[in-house]
């Protein structure tokens, strides 16, 4: 049986830190749903439809080995879309504890509204801890240098949305 996971998040914009995470859940599951959610309330600095092709032009470029990647945008519960993509597992990510504490408590509220999915929590590598897209955002809108976050495709993205 094919396990298939979903790993959401706004991406906006993607990281080094979110490909360390993609390229690790691609050894848990068979199939990885990379859920770009629309939250127009996060504010974004791009459009879901600006974040998904970033996200499926760095897939393109990644050997993800025996487990084929997709991306797709979603407006709904994260469970709906589950539900409606087949996932059995959501792929989260953490960067320190502070994280923790959040997604125990999606990752609760996710397992009432739809018992069949699971999540697993990847711990973010060592060198990618720090990175957070609000910050990176944050200092490419500065014209700060934040070439070593990202990867080029997204870096040349940000110097068109934050041209200094």
């Amino acid at each position: 049986m094919r396990r298939v996971g979903l790993y959401p998040g706004t991406f906006d914009p993607v990281t080094n830190g979110h490909l360390d995470i993609m390229q690790r859940a691609t050894h848990v599951v068979d199939h990885l749903i990379i859920a770009v959610a629309n939250s127009p309330g996060k504010n974004p600095a791009f459009t879901p439809p600006e974040r998904v092709q970033l996200l499926q032009d760095l897939v393109a470029e990644h050997d993800f080995g025996d487990c084929t990647v997709e991306v797709r945008s979603f407006g709904s519960l994260l469970m709906h879309f589950a539900d409606e993509v087949g996932a059995s597992l959501v792929i989260r990510g953490l960067r320190a504890v502070s994280d923790f504490e959040y997604e125990f408590q999606l990752a609760t509220m996710n397992k009432h509204l739809n018992p069949k999915v699971e999540t697993v929590f990847l711990t973010a590598s060592e060198s990618q801890q720090f990175i957070a897209s609000s910050l990176v955002k944050e200092i490419a809108s500065l014209g700060g240098d934040v070439s070593d976050f990202v990867p080029e495709m997204v870096l040349k993205a940000l110097k068109i949305r934050y041209p200094t």
